[in-house]
């Protein structure tokens, strides 16, 4: 039988064949384990929703997780100190590089650049996620939207172009996007814009769709969570969509104030339905509608 010789041991040794065997399977990346992999967790961009994220991602792995907040300034630094978050200024940021990544920042001057420059400090091991914006789907009659619905063409619009050139930085070295709808809570969001004018010049038959800050949040910890997903795309929204008249009637159902939207003209909006996504990651959302969350809050602070 044919040997080959290793000079750190005894001849004769195995064959060749197997030989080559062993040496593959050294050149091969070792698998890292979910039990052995770290939880640490680098969040870009921790506002509102980045904050909530890291809270519940901290929740799940106590004592387990050390999680960074890359900022554009320093001028928060000491908030993110007291809810457990190491700051770090963007400019100032080392090379270290984190198994988690979120990126949830708002748009920047050169968008994609930013999120390539966050996506380089993803190690590959868990998951790397991008927050983007239901904006992007090609819908404006009213009509169903789902995870799969085509996008507005390059071109159309530089809001769209820019939010789809960030998400192709990301997917195309396997991270994740959810495409968010309209995020809110009591004091945050577009009731709580539109509450102000007595009289609005746009459409009252348009749709809106949203989901509650905490549920967005539950929703990029489900996604991170699952290692397994590279180069997805996912939807967040709570499932009900609601006419812009709707959203304020209910508003006006609660507190005291009266909207009435009076436009005729300008596009519709769009109906999404995110089962595809709940159903993937096991995941619901707290707040079934915006008139629910309406009824609970208005029960608290009564």
């Amino acid at each position: 039988m044919e040997s080959v010789t290793n000079p750190l041991l005894p001849e004769p040794w195995y064959p060749r064949r197997l030989a080559a065997k062993f040496q593959a399977r050294a050149a091969k990346p070792r698998f890292v384990t979910r039990a052995t992999m770290s939880k640490d967790l680098l969040v870009v961009g921790p506002g509102r929703l980045g904050r909530l994220i890291a809270k519940h991602w901290g929740e799940e792995n106590r004592g387990s997780a050390r999680i960074v907040g890359q900022t554009r300034s320093s001028k928060e630094h000491d908030a993110l100190r007291a809810l457990g978050i190491e700051p770090v200024v963007r400019d100032a940021a080392t090379a270290e590089r984190f198994p988690f990544v979120v990126f949830c920042a708002p748009p920047d001057t050169d968008y994609a650049l930013e999120v390539r420059r966050a996506a380089e400090r993803w190690n590959g091991e868990g998951s790397l996620l991008f927050t983007s914006s239901s904006a992007v789907y090609d819908c404006f009659d009213n009509g169903l939207c789902v995870e799969s619905t085509p996008t507005v063409a390059k071109g159309r619009s530089p809001r769209t172009d820019t939010i789809l050139a960030a998400e192709e930085e990301i997917l195309k070295v396997g991270g994740n996007v959810v495409r968010l709808a309209g995020l809110y809570s009591a004091d945050r969001g577009a009731h709580a814009y539109w509450r102000t004018f007595p009289v609005i010049k746009e459409r009252p038959d348009c749709y809106i769709n949203l989901i509650h800050y905490e549920d967005a949040a539950t929703l990029c910890v489900a996604i991170l969570r699952r290692t397994d997903f590279r180069g997805r795309v996912f939807m967040g929204c709570d499932g009900t969509p609601m006419s812009r008249q709707e959203i304020m009637d209910v508003v006006s159902k609660n507190q005291e104030c009266k909207t009435t939207f009076t436009g005729s003209d300008g596009p519709l909006g769009k109906k999404m339905d995110g089962s595809k996504t709940r159903e993937e990651l096991h995941w619901q959302p707290r707040y079934k509608s915006f008139e629910e969350f309406m009824k609970l809050h208005s029960a608290v602070t009564v």
